[in-house]
């Protein structure tokens, strides 16, 4: 048996110089290696062409009231020209026999039962009744909310019309 010990560094660099780099593991590649990874992600991409379609449709659907609200904007408080703009979103959204031929107390009516308010028949929209006859006629502010607001939330029954 030998008393003698293996040489040993005595000093820290003599340690680092002993030290061996380690090997640089295999890139991992970033493509799926199973099948249903594919599949989600074919499945992912349908999903967003049909997002994408829809909301092109319903864009095209509800072109009309933003012509409408933009014309509304124009119109400022000319009582005709607020008349004229409703009765122009009226026929885009609802077949033109439905309202066509609706006038005064029929047209506001139209315009309470489509949009969910009261704010023609009984209320300050009835100067739109008599606005296209009278050249002269001011809408008050409340019209103007009340003609925004049944654009907005009426529920037509044909879309993509034309103003």
């Amino acid at each position: 048996m030998s008393t003698e010990a293996p040489a040993r560094a005595t000093n820290l660099v003599d340690l680092l110089d002993q030290l061996v780099a380690p090997t640089e593991p295999t890139p991992i590649s970033m493509v799926p290696e199973t099948f249903g990874w594919w599949v989600v992600l074919a499945l992912l991409a349908c999903a967003l062409a049909y997002g994408v379609w829809r909301y092109v449709l319903y864009r095209r659907r509800t072109a009309y009231r933003r012509v409408a609200l933009r014309a509304l904007a124009a119109a400022g408080q000319d009582a005709a020209a607020l008349a004229a703009i409703l009765r122009r979103t009226a026929l885009a959204a609802y077949p033109r026999a439905e309202v066509a031929g609706l006038s005064g107390e029929a047209w506001l009516a139209f315009l309470d039962d489509t949009g969910g308010t009261r704010d023609f028949r009984h209320g300050p929209g009835a100067v739109l009744a008599r606005a296209p006859y009278d050249g002269t006629a001011v809408a008050p502010p409340d019209v103007v909310a009340a003609a925004e607001r049944w654009i907005t939330r009426h529920r037509g029954t044909r879309a993509g019309g034309r103003l």
